[in-house]
């Protein structure tokens, strides 16, 4: 065949830079929006935040200076965003809040003091001992093998083995240096199991408190028949009542099985809510959280000398001008969308904040979709690590979704009021004679709910509700 050039016409769908950036700004929570905004406030000239203590702010498509009050195109007042989407300018995104960014200067800063990590601590006891030097560097030297819940899970003969032959460390010599460890402080640490750590702890517990005893030969003998929560076969091995036995587990569950946890640095987890949901005028609504708004605008000055400018130098800064609007409006974009998609749910979902999760309504992502007139895959960006903060607490906006269950008057339970009548169930239910799955399961269907044994298992699991036998007691 003759090669030849043919002409041929086709459609293709294309992403814009703009769109990119805005279905990115969609999909992000509140702190990588502002991570995002300080990253382009760092890169980009054209765009600056707004100084609550500025003398002006600007507002419109054309970047004209504006008056010193800020306009309600720049910050939607809260009785506007309860009605309907704000309205913002093109060049400023600002929300109402008070708050200085120079407010941190106004005094010094509290600053807490760090609480010792495990090793700190132990090694700490160690110094205070009045031990040789040789014998505190064994010691030393099993602390650092301890793992972060403060066992020893490595055997004492692999150990001895890792130290080099001249430090002339024998087996007898780290059995010692453990019996020590173990006496320093917080009983349980240095331990090499479970039933060695509850035994540490209960012989540091005096003699003379009632179940001390009959704790301890539990935990040495019988710990497998009280996880399993056998107390009949436990009674007849130790010849107790139920009153004995109550003693001694209630010495038992009060330990701490992981000692190591006390000394755990955990960073607490702040949320901060995109939208607040409150009754006004006995009507559930909807608004933006300022305090979740990067407060952004276009600086006017690098503005202005480019409107001035009009050589191919100013090419760059061009390109910025256009960035920065870019971001702008599709940050204001992306929370219109977040409170037109806060307010659906509000709607959507009244019942549960008048009443609670038991009047959770079944709703999936299409019926917002549609209401909205948007697609799915917006809807899902929208609801992904949004928060929106109600007078029953803190919620994403994926917990007000979920599948339902079909009842016998024809309409349909949610999944998430199914949970809190299981949760009911099990906090109200007699604990000798706890109630099994398909026992809730007849309750359910005896109020018109339709739920399989295994479904109601598969909620409670979700719940971290354990099984019938575990949750048992005298």
């Amino acid at each position: 065949m003759k090669p030849a050039l043919q002409l041929r016409q086709s459609q293709q769908l294309l992403l814009t830079p703009q769109l990119q950036q805005a279905i990115k700004l969609l999909q992000l929570s509140t702190l990588e929006i502002n991570q995002e905004a300080a990253r382009l406030l760092d890169e980009n000239p054209l765009l600056e935040r707004i100084d609550d203590n500025a003398n002006q702010t600007y507002s419109g498509s054309s970047d004209a200076q504006a008056p010193a009050q800020e306009s309600p195109e720049a910050a939607p007042s809260d009785s506007a965003a309860q009605d309907s989407t704000p309205e913002w300018g093109e060049a400023s995104f600002s929300h109402a809040a008070n708050a200085s960014p120079d407010d941190e200067d106004d005094g010094y800063q509290e600053v807490a003091s760090e609480r010792p990590n495990l090793r700190e601590h132990l090694l700490w006891q160690l110094n205070m001992c009045l031990l040789d030097a040789r014998d505190k560097k064994i010691i030393g030297l099993l602390i650092d093998a301890l793992d972060e819940n403060a066992y020893l899970s490595q055997p004492l003969e692999e150990i001895v083995e890792i130290f080099p032959a001249e430090l002339d460390i024998t087996l007898d010599d780290l059995e010692t240096a453990l019996v020590q460890l173990q006496h320093l402080d917080a009983p349980g640490i240095g331990a090499r199991d479970l039933r060695e750590c509850l035994t540490l702890q209960l012989q540091a517990i005096p003699e003379d408190v009632p179940g001390r005893d009959m704790a301890l030969r539990i935990v040495g003998e019988h710990l497998d028949l009280l996880a399993a929560r056998d107390f009949a076969k436990l009674k007849r091995l130790l010849r107790c009542d139920d009153d004995a036995l109550r003693t001694a587990q209630d010495l038992i569950v009060h330990l701490q099985p992981k000692p190591g946890m006390a000394f755990e640095h955990r960073a607490a987890d702040y949320v901060v809510p995109d939208v607040l949901v409150e009754k006004v005028g006995g009507i559930w609504k909807a608004r933006l959280n300022p305090e979740a708004m990067p407060r952004l605008r276009i600086n006017q000055v690098y503005a202005n000398i480019l409107q001035q400018r009009g050589d191919a130098s100013a090419q760059g800064m061009a390109t910025q001008l256009q960035e920065a609007r870019w971001f702008i409006k599709n940050l204001q974009q992306r929370f219109e969308t977040i409170l037109r998609v806060a307010q659906a749910i509000a709607q959507r979902q009244r019942q549960f904040f008048e009443h609670g999760d038991i009047a959770m309504r079944p709703l999936v992502l299409r019926e917002i979709a549609e209401q909205l007139e948007l697609h799915e895959s917006t809807i899902s960006r929208v609801t992904t690590q949004k928060f929106m903060l109600t007078p029953r607490g803190i919620y994403e906006f994926k917990y007000f979704f979920g599948s339902g269950l079909a009842t016998d008057a024809g309409g349909a339970c949610s999944s998430t009021a199914i949970r809190a009548l299981i949760k009911q169930m099990v906090s109200e239910e007699d604990t000798r004679q706890p109630l099994s799955d398909s026992r809730m399961s007849e309750i359910l269907a005896q109020q018109g709910i339709i739920v399989a044994r295994r479904t109601v298992a598969k909620y409670r699991e979700s719940m971290n509700i354990l099984p019938v036998n575990l949750r048992k007691s005298l």
